[in-house]
């Protein structure tokens, strides 16, 4: 998927992201967009042996156990492995996990214990904590054809040679309504606004069906966050700023906010990537968008990493806050990417799709422990 800018991103990847945004709202704040949108760099560089690093990291030392695994319920986790699994080529070393993971399925965790040995990830700096954000799949209602003047569009990518293809945003809106590359029109603009941050999402249609769109390019103009813009006014305070926060005062200033909206030059153009017949299940009844990895993503097991640091595919232990109370200690597994996760440790959670996703992924912003699980010889 290719989020984009997500500390947490989102009010609705991988902008992946591409999302991308700890608060939804820092992530507006803060994060910029990615080629593929989502969220705020991390900070050290990579600690998982074989993996590219764009800077020498420091090697942790193997763990002799692997840390509280016997408290995960591991619910979900293998959806996300049948996932992986399911790939024609599933990445190294996973062939011959696969093959083992189909023969011990009904001793997950026995066999988790008995198979990989923990590495704690550090940055380059020695640090054990990096940033962890959250990010999801916002869903919106729109219909194929516009029928309202409120309604704006999402715009399929224009051809390289296009008017359209590097103008700013507010010169790129000015000139939409008469586009024929409208893929859909979305019936509330500040959603609209919000998916560009995220990268990806679902836009119910009136028959209800349901379209999947995803990151299909961008302007080329630099990011310029929301939320910062209204801490500099002194509309939102850092303690205050939230996704919800920016998102309810975008829509109770529409004229202002439109207007702080169009100050952000960068725009997303999207592609259609699936179509759900009507009566296809509630989000949450639905597999996740498709992320780097091309696997569905599934809630709460699926991160997204820098490959250069940590290998798509791998499996991973993370223990950080939860933005709902308490702490997240769990397996996932890197099957995403974003152009705003940079180095390692440094994860991008994804929480699923739909309101309730994206109220804990937009709070979620803050720093964490990663370990790589490294197969046994």
């Amino acid at each position: 998927m290719t989020h984009i800018c997500l500390p947490s991103v989102s009010l609705a990847t991988r902008w992946r992201a591409p999302a991308m945004i700890a608060l939804l709202s820092l992530a507006l704040a803060a994060c910029a967009p990615p080629g593929p949108p989502r969220t705020p760099a991390g900070t050290g560089e990579a600690v998982v042996p074989g993996a590219r690093s764009p800077r020498a990291s420091i090697p942790a030392p193997v763990e002799p156990t692997l840390p509280a695994i016997e408290t995960d319920s591991l619910d979900g986790l293998a959806t996300a492995l049948a996932a992986q699994c399911a790939l024609a080529r599933p990445p190294a070393p996973w062939p011959e996990l696969c093959a083992e993971w189909r023969t011990q399925r009904s001793t997950p965790l026995r066999w988790l214990t008995h198979r990989f040995e923990p590495q704690l990830l550090r940055g380059a700096d020695g640090s054990e904590q990096g940033l962890i954000t959250g990010y999801y799949e916002p869903e919106l209602t729109g219909s194929r054809q516009r029928e309202s003047a409120g309604q704006v569009p999402l715009l399929a990518r224009p051809a390289p040679d296009s008017a359209l293809a590097r103008l700013p945003r507010a010169r790129i809106e000015a000139q939409a309504a008469g586009e024929a590359q409208a893929l859909a029109w979305i019936d509330d603009p500040v959603d609209a606004y919000f998916l560009q941050v995220q990268g990806s999402g679902r836009v119910r249609l009136r028959d209800g069906s349901v379209m999947r769109v995803g990151f299909a390019g961008d302007n080329g103009h630099s990011y310029r966050a929301i939320g910062r813009d209204l801490i500099e006014r002194g509309v939102l305070t850092r303690e205050s700023l939230s996704a919800r926060a920016i998102a309810d005062w975008l829509r109770a200033h529409p004229v202002e906010g439109r207007e702080l909206m169009r100050a952000n030059p960068r725009y997303v153009f999207f592609r259609e990537t699936q179509t759900l017949p009507a009566g296809a299940g509630s989000p949450t009844g639905s597999p996740g968008p498709i992320g780097s990895l091309g696997v569905p993503l599934t809630a709460l097991r699926s991160v997204a990493v820098d490959p250069r640091a940590v290998p798509l595919g791998s499996l991973l232990w993370l223990e950080v806050a939860d933005p709902r109370g308490g702490m997240l200690r769990r397996l996932v597994l890197a099957q995403d990417t974003g152009a705003a996760i940079v180095g390692s440790p440094r994860a991008d959670l994804f929480w699923g799709t739909g309101a309730q996703a994206g109220d804990s992924a937009g709070l979620m912003k803050t720093t964490g422990r990663l370990w790589w699980l490294r197969p046994r010889p």
